[in-house]
């Protein structure tokens, strides 16, 4: 690291152009002499996402692809309801985890993204949700591209920055943290006290099933994970969701739903239950509505806070498990891998 001798203070104002002014070069930092910019810009650099492609669906749901490095693009998705203006970020480009259900499973992983990285995709969908809809962004969801929990230190650290004063301030308990389920870094959730939420991609309540559509279960099997989750909730206090897609003729039934309310009496939970949107070549489909209804009233029936998902942005392939489906730039990331 470069010494520039300069007074303590200049710190702090760097620091607040970076995170909360989100500057994205030197020259933008007024209160800094002409003299210390340049100091700056000889040693230093701001490396900032760019957006590379937009798409706004007919629900107004937008779909960005944000390039983080050349030949590298990860996407993001502002989500617009009557209720709320949530902001749906990547924490890895690509994915080690091939859930069979998701098109970005069907990725290599190139890399983790950065707090800085991550920190980028929220403030633009902020900006997008203030421009577009004059409303504020209201939610943060880590349920893009990647395993957040394979990004750990990298994931806290942005949500420091999105939490901090110096930061955009958000309140933790407006963001939430969705894990494929990695019990031991559950465990560390809890060890450190995390304050944001935590949601479990289930989509199956027993292990033969949930091997079949999620390798990661073959050795984070839903023991583990249920012990995981008691520790994070005696850790933390906190309540914990349970992400299920619900796909026609594998986990749709009455004995499906009375395996989901068995596991989930494991902790304090709300369980929502989201509609299987198709990727190209996958083997899935949507689930009959009436299954679906009937899913969700047998699990209220057992005293469950259950919500019916109805996705967004399917027509840009912007909803959830397809962000990777039909880009165009991922469709080049893709080919190059192979070549």
């Amino acid at each position: 690291m470069t010494l520039i001798n300069e007074k303590s203070f200049r710190a702090k104002q760097i620091y607040e152009w970076l995170w909360r002014k989100n500057a994205g070069s030197f020259d933008e930092m007024t209160n800094l002499s002409v003299s210390l910019r340049e100091k700056l810009k000889t040693h230093y650099r701001i490396d900032k996402i760019t957006l590379e492609d937009q798409q706004i669906s007919s629900d107004k749901t937008i779909k960005c692809a944000f390039s983080v490095e050349q030949g590298k693009v990860v996407e993001g998705v502002l989500i617009p309801t009557s209720s709320r203006m949530t902001a749906c970020i990547s924490s890895q480009v690509g994915c080690s985890l091939a859930c069979t259900f998701c098109a970005t499973g069907r990725l290599k992983l190139l890399r983790n993204l950065t707090a800085g990285e991550i920190y980028d995709q929220v403030v633009y969908l902020k900006n997008e949700a203030e421009s577009r809809y004059s409303i504020p962004l209201s939610n943060i969801v880590y349920m893009g591209m990647g395993e957040p929990l394979l990004n750990y230190k990298n994931v806290l650290r942005s949500i420091d920055f999105l939490t901090s004063e110096d930061g955009l301030g958000m309140s933790p308990k407006r963001i939430t943290v969705s894990t494929a389920g990695i019990a031991k870094m559950i465990r560390k959730l809890g060890d450190d006290e995390v304050k944001f939420n935590l949601a479990l991609s289930l989509h199956a309540a027993n292990d033969q099933k949930r091997n079949k559509i999620m390798e990661i279960n073959e050795s984070n099997n839903l023991e583990e994970l249920s012990d995981a989750l008691k520790y994070f909730h005696e850790k933390t206090g906190s309540r914990v969701t349970f992400e299920y897609i619900i796909f026609k003729d594998f986990n749709d039934t009455i004995d499906d739903a009375r395996e989901l309310a068995r596991f989930a009496r494991c902790v304090p939970c709300k369980i929502n239950i989201i509609e299987y949107n198709p990727i190209d070549g996958g083997e899935f489909s949507q689930a009959d509505p009436k299954k679906v209804n009937d899913f969700a009233s047998f699990l209220e029936s057992k005293n469950l806070i259950v919500n019916v998902r109805r996705s967004r942005g399917k027509d840009i392939d912007a909803a959830c498990g397809q962000l990777a489906n039909k880009n165009k730039l991922i469709t080049n990331e893709e080919r190059i891998l192979k070549n």
